[in-house]
C-alpha cells in the first residue's frame, strides 16, 4: 500500500472585502409581500452574512477549470467539474482540489478552505447603519418577459460594499516538493475570482471581492506546534512579485 507523508502546511491567512454587495444564496425566502426573493446565507446562531468555505472553494476551483481547459466531465449535483480518470499524474487542479469520494482511486486533497465569518468592525459598523435588513441591503432588480413585456420586480438581499470578511484561513498541505509549484495555481486563482465574482448575479453588479492583508506562516511536520511567518503581503500583487521568493523559502525549510 502506497503511503503519503505528509511534509507541513502552509496556512494562508488573509481579508477578503465585499467591493460590491455580495450575495450567496442561502434559504427560501419569506412569501409576505416585500419579503425577500432571494435571501443570503446566515450564520443559524448569530444571524450574521457569512462566506461558505465551499462557496469560496467551488469558485477557485471553477476558474482555475477554465484557465487550465480542463474538461467538464463529472457531475457533481447539477453541477459539472474536472476529475482525472486515471490515478497516473494527475492534473494540477486534482492535485490542488483533489478528487470526490466516488472515484475509483484517490488523491489528497491539498487546499482545505474554511468559511470566513464577518469581521467584528464589519459586525459594529453594520449594527449602527440604517439597513433594509439586519446586515443587509435589498436591491430591487426587476425581470422582463421576452414575449409579453411583462415586469416581473424581485428584492435581492446582499452583504453592502465595503463589508469585510476574515480572517479567512486557507490550508495548503505540502506531500512532495512538486506541490509547492501548485501555490502558484492558488494564486491565479484568487486573482481570477477577483476578476470575475463570488456569489450570485455578478453579471448585474454583485460579488466583486477584493483579498487583502494575505498572511503565510508554514508548519513543518518536524516543528508542527511552531508555526514560522514565511511572508505577509497588503495584497495580491504584491503576494505575486514575492511568490518564487517564497517558494524558495519554504523549500529550503521543509528540506526537500
Amino acid at each position: 500500500m502506497e503511503t503519503i507523508r505528509l511534509a507541513g502546511r502552509i496556512i494562508l491567512n488573509c481579508e477578503i472585502e465585499a467591493v460590491t454587495g455580495l450575495h450567496i444564496g442561502g434559504k427560501g425566502g419569506n412569501l409576505e409581500i416585500g419579503g425577500v426573493d432571494n435571501p443570503v446565507i446566515r450564520d443559524v446562531l448569530t444571524q450574521q452574512p457569512y462566506i461558505p468555505g465551499s462557496s469560496l472553494r467551488g469558485k477557485l476551483r471553477s476558474q482555475l477549470e477554465r484557465k487550465l481547459n480542463a474538461d467538464q466531465n463529472k457531475s457533481v449535483g447539477k453541477a459539472k467539474i474536472h476529475m482525472c480518470e486515471k490515478k497516473e499524474h494527475p492534473c494540477r487542479v486534482c492535485r490542488l482540489f483533489g478528487v470526490p469520494a466516488s472515484s475509483d482511486f484517490g488523491s489528497p486533497t491539498r487546499l482545505l478552505v474554511r468559511d470566513v465569518a464577518m469581521t467584528e468592525a464589519s459586525v459594529q459598523r453594520l449594527n449602527k447603519a440604517f439597513t433594509d435588513q439586519q446586515f443587509t441591503e435589498l436591491k430591487s432588480e426587476v425581470a422582463i418577459d421576452r414575449v409579453t413585456a411583462m415586469a416581473s420586480p424581485r428584492n435581492i438581499e446582499r452583504v453592502p460594499a465595503g463589508t469585510v470578511f476574515g480572517p479567512a484561513e486557507l490550508v495548503f498541505s505540502i506531500f512532495e516538493a512538486e506541490d509547492l509549484e501548485l501555490l502558484k495555481d492558488l494564486r491565479d486563482g484568487l486573482q481570477l475570482v477577483e476578476d470575475d465574482y463570488l456569489g450570485g448575479g455578478g453579471s448585474r453588479g454583485n460579488g466583486k471581492i477584493r483579498f487583502k492583508n494575505l498572511k503565510f506562516a508554514l508548519r513543518t511536520t518536524e516543528n508542527y506546534s511552531e508555526p514560522n511567518p514565511v511572508g505577509e503581503y497588503a495584497a495580491l500583487a504584491d503576494f505575486e512579485k514575492d511568490l518564487n521568493q517564497l517558494i524558495e523559502k519554504i523549500e529550503a525549510a521543509l528540506k526537500f
